[in-house]
């Protein structure tokens, strides 16, 4: 997934040595931010950095001279999460005439980013958090409550539901749960995820029709 142009800041040198180096430079950096973001779901943000660069098909050197350590490119790594999350929530909002339609598209798209699970995980390994970091967290969170409020207003969400549930929700989601082998994550989180958002509607309607297929114990099971 191509990671957001506002992510990627181009050292001065690479600048000063042209058009082609700067965009060279620039996709270098879009794919390791690309490759960190995978590497983090699968092992955490302690995951080896070499790792990382091998993923990104790049050399430790040129990982190291646009991310000078793990600080910053978790930093970098959080920030896109959060930007495209948040222009997706606005994109929607303007895009989706049906106030709790645009509300769900959201939620499925945020499941797809890992946003729960990758969010907390990541604001943990940072020592400290950005300005930059902070005001699109606050730009996420105001967009979301904009979908929120305007299915509220059209009375198609429960008035007691906040963002904070929302957020929570979508990180329970995303997280696989300790000791259990579920190979189809991503499937049975879209599915849970419909069952939950048929309970966030502010009247009974007719359910859903959920996603992928429904879970069974053997799926669970450790394979061999």
């Amino acid at each position: 997934m191509t990671v957001v142009a506002e992510t990627a800041v181009v050292s001065e040198t690479a600048v000063r040595r042209g058009p082609r180096t700067r965009a060279d430079a620039l996709r270098n950096r879009e794919r390791i931010v690309a490759a960190a973001r995978e590497i983090f779901v699968e092992f955490g943000p302690e995951a080896p950095l070499d790792e990382i660069a091998r993923r990104a098909g790049i050399g430790n050197a040129t990982l190291y001279r646009h991310f000078a350590d793990r600080q910053a490119l978790l930093h970098d790594v959080l920030l896109s999460i959060i930007v495209r999350t948040a222009k997706h929530a606005e994109t929607v909002a303007v895009h989706e005439n049906d106030p709790f339609t645009a509300l769900r598209d959201f939620a499925h798209m945020a499941v797809d980013e890992r946003v729960g699970a990758l969010c907390g995980m990541l604001v943990g390994g940072l020592d400290e958090q950005s300005a930059e970091v902070t005001a699109q967290g606050l730009r996420l969170e105001d967009a979301v409550e904009a979908l929120m409020e305007r299915a509220r207003q059209a009375g198609q969400l429960r008035p007691d539901v906040t963002v904070g549930d929302l957020l929570i929700a979508l990180s329970l989601l995303t997280r696989p749960l300790p000791g259990l082998d579920c190979p189809n994550l991503d499937e049975v989180a879209h599915r849970h995820l419909q069952l939950f958002l048929d309970g966030l509607r502010s009247s009974p309607s007719a359910p859903s029709e959920l996603p992928g297929r429904p879970t069974v114990l053997e799926d669970l099971r450790p394979r061999h």
